[in-house]
C-alpha cells in the first residue's frame, strides 16, 4: 500500500475499446456496489439536509431575500418605500444572489483507493464513492447546479446527473484513476471538489492547484485515509505491498516505524493544508473508521463559504 507517495505512471485509457482488466474488475466491483451507495448517499445527505441552508446570499438576482435598516452608502434605488412608510426607520430590500457557476466534483480512483485496512469501516474508494455522491444529493437539494470532472455532461440541477454519474462509473466511463483530475478548463468563479487520499507527490498537488487558482477557480481537498495509514498498526513481521507498481519491502519489526511514521504522516498533512490554503482552497481529512456526516457536513459548509481550512 502507499503510504507516503505515489510513483507517477501511465494508467490504461479507458477511452479505448478495450478496458485494462484490473480497471474492468475493479468497475465491476463498483457497478455491483452502485445501487447501495446511491440508496446510503442519500440517506447520508438527508441525515443533514435538515439542518442546513442554500447558498442564499445578497447579490443581483430576481427572487426577494429579506428587509435591512438602510445604511449610509445604500444606493436610493435600493429603498423599499413602501416598506419603510410603514416604519419609522427607513427599509432596503434585498434580492437573492444567484450563483451563475456550478460545483464540480471529482473523487479518486485510482489502485491505492481501493485499499482497506482492519481498523477501516470501509475501503477508501467506496467511502470517497459515498461522499461525492452524497454532497452532490446535498448541493441538489439546494439547488445548485453541480457537475463532474472527467465526463463530458454540461453543468445542471437536475437529480438525473447523480444517476448518470453513478451509470458511468458502473460502466469504467469516469475518468478518475489518476491521483488527480484530468486538465479542464473551468469558468472564473467556479468551485471544485476533490476527494482522495492525495498521496502523489506534493509538487503535483501544488501544480495543480496553482494552475486552477490562475484561473480563478476556487475548491475545496478532502483527503481520504485508512486508519493504518494515519497511524501504523502493525507489529512484528509485515511485508508492505505498493498497489501501483512501487514494489514492496520486507519489514522485521513494523512496531519501530510507528514513531517516524507518524511524523511524516503529521509533516504531510500539514504540507497539503498549505499547499491549499496558498491556493486559496480548503483542506480537511477523513477517516474511513469516522462517520461520513461530519465530512460531508464540513464539506458544505466550505462550498457555502461559512467554513475556511
Amino acid at each position: 500500500m502507499a503510504l507516503f507517495t505515489r510513483t507517477p505512471g501511465s494508467a490504461p485509457d479507458k477511452r479505448g475499446s478495450r478496458l485494462d482488466p484490473r480497471l474492468r474488475d475493479r468497475a465491476d466491483r463498483l457497478a455491483d456496489a452502485m445501487p447501495p451507495l446511491l440508496v446510503e448517499s442519500e440517506r447520508v445527505a438527508q441525515t443533514i439536509s435538515q439542518g442546513v441552508h442554500g447558498r442564499r446570499r445578497v447579490g443581483v438576482g430576481e427572487s426577494f431575500w429579506q428587509f435591512r435598516r438602510y445604511q449610509q452608502g445604500d444606493p436610493a434605488t435600493a429603498i423599499d418605500w413602501r416598506q419603510s412608510a410603514k416604519r419609522v426607520p427607513t427599509y432596503v430590500r434585498q434580492n437573492e444572489w444567484e450563483a451563475a457557476q456550478a460545483v464540480w466534483l471529482w473523487r479518486d480512483g485510482s489502485a491505492s483507493m481501493d485499499f482497506q485496512s482492519h481498523l477501516g469501516q470501509t475501503s477508501k474508494l467506496r467511502r470517497a464513492t459515498l461522499l461525492l455522491m452524497a454532497l452532490a444529493s446535498l448541493l441538489l437539494r439546494g439547488g445548485e447546479r453541480i457537475a463532474f470532472l472527467g465526463l463530458d455532461n454540461p453543468p445542471g440541477s437536475s437529480r438525473a446527473l447523480l444517476e448518470d454519474y453513478a451509470l458511468a462509473i458502473s460502466r469504467g466511463l469516469v475518468e478518475d484513476h489518476h491521483s488527480l483530475p484530468p486538465p479542464a478548463h473551468l469558468p472564473r468563479f467556479a468551485q471544485v471538489v476533490l476527494i482522495g487520499d492525495f498521496l502523489t507527490p506534493l509538487d503535483d498537488v501544488r501544480d495543480f492547484l496553482r494552475r486552477f487558482a490562475a484561473a480563478g477557480v476556487d475548491g475545496h481537498l478532502l483527503q481520504v485515509l485508512d486508519p493504518a495509514e494515519h497511524r501504523l498498526p502493525y507489529k512484528g513481521r509485515v511485508r508492505f505491498e505498493g498497489p501501483e507498481g512501487e514494489g514492496g519491502v520486507l519489514v522485521g519489526r513494523a512496531e519501530d516505524l510507528r514513531e517516524t511514521f507518524a511524523r511524516r504522516v503529521d509533516e504531510r498533512e500539514i504540507a497539503l493544508r498549505q499547499i491549499a490554503r496558498s491556493a486559496g482552497w480548503t483542506h480537511g481529512v477523513h477517516r474511513t473508521d469516522q462517520p461520513p456526516q461530519t465530512a460531508l457536513l464540513a464539506l458544505y459548509q466550505a462550498i457555502s463559504g461559512n467554513a475556511r481550512g
